[in-house]
């Protein structure tokens, strides 16, 4: 999505926005009583899907909400039937680090009419992402869980080296709006939204991350929720450094289930005859690129990026197919075909590795962000190196990356806040993948326990943000009735495969 041109003449300071009035406990009144002012998004493809953009104004340290301010870039399709308009529904596409200003669009054209009809969806992008305040740390590369550890101890220390680096560059660059960026600092700033929405109550559509940010919004304003939907979560206690761990068997257990369905196809996509042929093939391919980079679409992968990019590829069952094809594209690369990338992928190749200055890697910095800014993380690199030589036995593709080192190890400063314990009564529909390698199922039940009066649809799948990805309909229509009817399902439900 490109980035919208900043709404210079609606954005809204400071002094514009009154003293405080009377009776100001927190002294937030000044905000939650703001004008918002609807434009025509700047953004092209914004625009014509009848997305509408505004700014609004939060406090930078709820501490000191005299203080510094920010801008809060939102989006919003309004309801087409405002005689039946029950609200606003406010959603997260997750990440953290993703842009939420096309999340309304995207939701739009999944829902039926007369759920769509019952809502004004409203995006966001998040403190210190897109066009809210963005963190750019001038990172040297796109993304900072990119570099594997690979087979031996200086493959491991070269990433403890530039986790080190991306942390001091965050740091050197904008240690201003680091200590910031909590997601129990965004739950607030989805709060002033709602109030500045004029709307006593807010419900709730969140993915992936998004489902962490609406359990936080839940537990600090529980008599704001109306209707609360999380799509693929994570265990909440977990999060984020054992969401990111977990990743790594969720991953492997979906290259088993991708092996056993290439296997009987070995006629169509030459990777072996046998599940254990597909995984020796696989293993075979990041030991060449170990010893000889493998050339594809103008980027050169080592076993340090190789892991990376077929952790963002094998996540999908639908896309058995393009997987398949893009190990055997690898294979021949390595040998020293010719080949021709396909569009998708070059998209992703240029996603994870271009480097630095691009928008994405901005939007990248802001997760790194988020995470440092939600918890401390061991500091001791012989802690991840342990880790790491643990993980090589069960996660040989994936357990080395996802048990490196994080940035959030060498962090300036410790979090401001303790993260948020999660245990509440709030009603809230989730729907979670078996087969989801970014939220482990596993994970999910965690959440499930959580939000005590939740109720779970499992779908039997490979998927992740399944609302808008799955082609399955059991829990679409789960969540489109619980949207329009408020009804949750008396039981939890189990989705046919």
């Amino acid at each position: 999505m490109k980035r919208i041109a900043a709404l210079g003449a609606f954005a809204l300071s400071l002094a514009a926005l009154g003293p405080a009035p009377s009776g100001d406990r927190d002294g937030l009144d000044r905000f939650r009583n703001q004008s918002v002012e609807w434009a025509v998004c700047a953004d092209a493809p914004l625009a014509a899907s009848g997305t509408e953009c505004a700014r609004i104004t939060v406090p930078l340290d709820y501490g000191e909400p005299t203080g510094r301010t920010i801008e809060i870039a939102v989006s919003r399709i309004a309801s087409k039937d405002p005689s039946k308009r029950r609200g606003i529904l406010q959603t997260n596409p997750g990440g953290p680090g993703e842009r939420g200003l096309g999340m309304p669009g995207k939701l739009r054209r999944t829902m039926p009419a007369e759920v769509a009809s019952a809502y004004d969806i409203i995006g966001m992008d998040a403190r210190g992402i897109g066009e809210s305040t963005p963190l750019d740390c001038g990172l040297k590369r796109s993304s900072w869980l990119l570099y594997a550890p690979g087979a031996d101890r200086p493959g491991f220390d070269e990433s403890v080296r530039r986790s080190r680096e991306d942390a001091r560059a965050c740091w050197e660059k904008r240690p201003d709006l680091l200590p910031h960026l909590s997601t129990r600092n965004i739950a607030r700033d989805v709060d002033i939204v709602r109030a500045a929405l004029g709307e006593r109550r807010t419900s709730w559509f969140g993915q992936s991350y998004g489902t962490v940010l609406g359990s936080v919004y839940a537990e600090l304003f529980p008599h704001r929720v109306d209707r609360l939907v999380l799509d693929s979560a994570p265990d909440p206690a977990e999060y984020p450094l054992e969401t990111v761990r977990r990743s790594g068997p969720a991953n492997e257990r979906a290259l088993d289930d991708f092996a056993a369905w290439a296997a009987p196809r070995h006629r169509e996509y030459g990777l072996g005859t046998t599940p254990t042929a597909v995984r020796a093939g696989v293993h075979a391919t990041i030991e060449r690129a170990a010893r000889e980079p493998i050339s594809v679409g103008g980027h050169r992968l080592t076993d340090h990026e190789l892991p990376l990019l077929l952790l963002v590829t094998v996540g999908d069952d639908t896309l058995n197919p393009e997987f398949a094809a893009l190990l055997g594209l690898l294979r021949d690369a390595a040998d020293g075909k010719p080949v021709t990338v396909p569009g998708r992928l070059t998209g992703v190749l240029d996603l994870l590795f271009t480097g630095a200055g691009t928008a994405r890697a901005a939007d990248y910095a802001a997760q790194l962000g988020i995470f440092c800014a939600d918890a401390a993380m061991p500091r001791d690199p012989e802690h991840y190196w342990r880790a790491v030589e643990r993980s090589r036995h069960s996660q040989p593709v994936f357990g080395p990356l996802t048990h490196a080192p994080l940035p959030c190890a060498f962090w300036k400063d410790m979090p401001r806040e303790s993260p948020t314990l999660i245990d509440n009564t709030t009603p809230a529909l989730q729907i979670q993948a078996t087969g989801d390698t970014r939220t482990a199922y596993a994970s999910g039940l965690g959440m499930h326990r959580a939000m005590r009066a939740s109720r779970l649809v499992t779908v039997s799948a490979r998927a992740h943000a399944i609302y808008l990805n799955h082609p399955g309909e059991c829990a679409r229509r789960a969540v489109n009735a619980y949207l329009l009817h408020g009804e949750l399902p008396a039981r939890d439900i189990v989705c046919a495969p």
